[in-house]
């Protein structure tokens, strides 16, 4: 019932809200930043329509603190008004004026993005670029044919601003965190299938304390988990030429606290389930639920606002974001030590229930 029935309604009703529900929930709004090089009444008014519109979430930034936050992903895109923007967009109007450009530093990941806050600038911009010429002129000066006033040039903020973007990069990310996931419950229903089969009087009988079975069990799952995100990230290198543009050392910590945290909630569930079909099919929905949540479905931006600061509670952000940062966003070692850490203290967390909960002395 669990896999067949609740598992389908939960992600049907989970990306149904997320794309729009039936008419009435929340909208997700695009965080973008401007930078105003120009401080004009016309780059002004743009930035005010900006921060009005539903689809984008504006901040003012400069130059310098624009490329910083899109290259680490926290904001999908900036778009930069040039300095004497207006003046020349207006002139620009005639089409025998050269054009300003207005760049767009995009997040490579979220090119979608990119392209929806190009159209949505592209609406307020000619509207505030046509009304400052229909001020400035009338009669036989006024504008006569209508062009696009500036041109736009995109910049994608990867580890460098000419390495090339590779979208296998951060699918790998979020598939790996999911499937070592899978793994860590496969470990825990192994457990229970001992008590249920009777193996577990052969364990007991065995000269081992609860504690040295416990550590056994942890470091066990560990290497598996090892095991299998070494071969999955050989693959994405040698086969689909995702690059480690950051920090090797930080990626070596990401996969040692990934499968740390793995092992623990492995071990958590056997020490709270009961049986291992019912255990396994609610781990599952578990699993499912914290990596959509988490955003290795789909990014995170798209989420309400409230579900957005909702995943930065959940570990399997952290996991997806810590690799994306240390690949190909070639951020250094400090960008995955925040994820590292929430992923250990889920990890203490899940240890603690599982030395709470486990049954030592029944059968």
């Amino acid at each position: 019932m669990i896999i067949g029935v609740l598992v389908p309604i939960l992600i049907a009703a989970f990306f149904g809200y997320v794309f729009g529900g039936n008419g009435n929930a929340e909208s997700a709004k695009i965080p973008i930043a401007v930078v105003d090089e120009d401080h004009s009444d016309v780059s002004r008014a743009i930035i005010a329509d900006l921060g009005q519109d539903s689809l984008v979430g504006v901040q003012m930034l400069d130059r310098s603190q624009a490329q910083r936050l899109v290259r680490a992903g926290k904001i999908q895109v900036a778009a930069v008004l040039p300095p004497n923007f207006a003046a020349r967009a207006t002139a620009a109007l005639d089409a025998d004026q050269e054009r300003p450009q207005v760049e767009l530093l995009i997040d490579p990941s979220q090119s979608l993005s990119g392209r929806i806050v190009e159209g949505v600038l592209v609406r307020y911009a000619v509207r505030e670029v046509t009304r400052a010429a229909a001020r400035g002129a009338s009669g036989p000066n006024a504008p006569r044919e209508f062009s696009l006033p500036y041109t736009v040039a995109t910049t994608k903020m990867t580890a460098g601003n000419n390495a090339p973007y590779n979208s296998y990069a951060h699918s790998f990310a979020g598939m790996t965190t999911q499937f070592i996931l899978l793994t860590g419950i496969d470990a825990g229903i192994v457990l229970l299938l001992l008590r249920e089969r009777g193996t577990w009087q052969r364990i007991r009988a065995a000269p081992l304390t609860q504690a040295q079975f416990l550590l056994a069990r942890t470091i066990a799952t560990m290497l598996i988990g090892i095991f299998q995100f070494t071969l999955i990230y050989a693959v994405a290198i040698g086969v689909f030429g995702v690059r480690i543009d950051g920090s090797a050392v930080g990626l070596a910590g990401m996969a040692l606290a990934l499968c740390f945290m793995n092992s623990a909630f492995g071990l958590m569930l056997a020490s709270v389930g009961r049986s291992a079909a019912a255990t396994r099919g609610i781990a599952l929905l578990v699993t499912l639920l914290l990596v959509m949540i988490g955003g290795a479905w789909v990014p995170s931006f798209v989420f309400p606002k409230w579900m957005q600061q909702v995943s930065l509670a959940v570990p399997t952000r952290w996991a997806v974001d810590g690799l994306d940062a240390v690949t190909w966003r070639g951020q250094g070692l400090q960008a995955a030590l925040a994820p590292i850490a929430v992923l250990c203290t889920t990890a203490i967390v899940c240890l603690a229930v599982a030395i709470w909960r486990f049954r030592w002395e029944d059968s």
